[in-house]
């Protein structure tokens, strides 16, 4: 129970809010071979585009390979080693044709300390760092990258996270110091999967302010009930339901109390797995 990486600081409340929600039809289905290779299928219509992919993944011992084709026949390649040491793990990713995307990256994990840096394989790299120390109760961590072709910090950020057994706040200071993000997460009945959420998020160049509320509820173990609203008007709510382990069915509706009749939205996604 360490402080787990930077990218968790803020995730519980990410998810309520925001995970699963979307407005376009999207279909998954995943197969697995005798031989142990899983096949994954995507297919989405965004607006008038149609976009998929086809991914496999291999595992053997603790190496995982997973090699993916979009429509417009783009390849990406990931592998992927669990424990190379103990508390590691090392990442090395690519994609054809992009000649700068070669990554290189290292996970450490350890009672006190989360650690994650990544270099691109190339004359002038991209080079990200981030790290998490604390406690599985307080955390505090910063995530900086910097381009040596440019030789200008491209992100710089700092978060610190709060948890109890049933509470977890957080604080984001994003985008060199412009964005300003508070999200709240808070499990009301852990047997009936009940929680709320809030995010509030400040931009200082703009002078905006960004609050949203959302709540979780499961009607039983396989069907879930997820609604926000933020102060703008927009409202979004959806269910999913499992009619088997891993397997499914999510309907989701957005509007805008202000339109409603103009933009209301219906996005429905499938996923299929054995």
């Amino acid at each position: 129970m360490g402080p787990g990486l930077y990218s968790e600081i803020g995730k519980k409340a990410r998810d309520l809010l925001y995970r699963d929600y979307q407005t376009d039809q999207k279909f998954v289905l995943t197969t697995c071979t005798p031989t142990g290779v899983t096949v994954t299928t995507t297919g989405a219509k965004i607006g008038d585009l149609f976009v998929a992919d086809l991914s496999t993944q291999l595992r053997k011992k603790n190496i995982t390979t997973d090699i993916k084709v979009d429509i417009n026949s783009n390849l990406f390649a990931t592998m992927t080693v669990d424990e190379p040491a103990p508390g590691a793990k090392a990442i090395l990713s690519y994609a054809i044709p992009d000649q700068r995307s070669p990554k290189a990256e290292l996970q450490f994990l350890h009672e006190y300390v989360g650690v994650t840096t990544s270099v691109g394989l190339t004359a002038n790299p991209m080079v990200n760092f981030s790290t998490t120390v604390g406690t599985g109760e307080f955390a505090f961590g910063t995530d900086v990258s910097f381009d040596s072709a440019t030789g200008a910090f491209t992100k710089c950020n700092v978060g610190l996270s709060f948890s109890q057994a049933d509470i977890i706040a957080s604080l984001n200071l994003n985008n060199k110091g412009d964005t300003l993000i508070a999200s709240y997460f808070h499990t009301v009945n852990p047997l009936k999967n009940t929680a709320v959420g809030a995010e509030l998020s400040h931009t200082f160049s703009k002078s905006d302010d960004t609050l949203t509320l959302g709540m979780m509820q499961a009607f039983d173990p396989l069907t879930t009930f997820k609604a926000k609203i933020n102060n703008y008007g927009k409202a979004s709510a959806l269910i999913q339901h499992g009619w088997r382990p891993k397997s499914l069915m999510t309907i989701s509706v957005e509007a805008d109390a202000g339109a409603i009749e103009k933009t209301t939205k219906v996005g429905l996604a499938m996923v299929l797995r054995p």
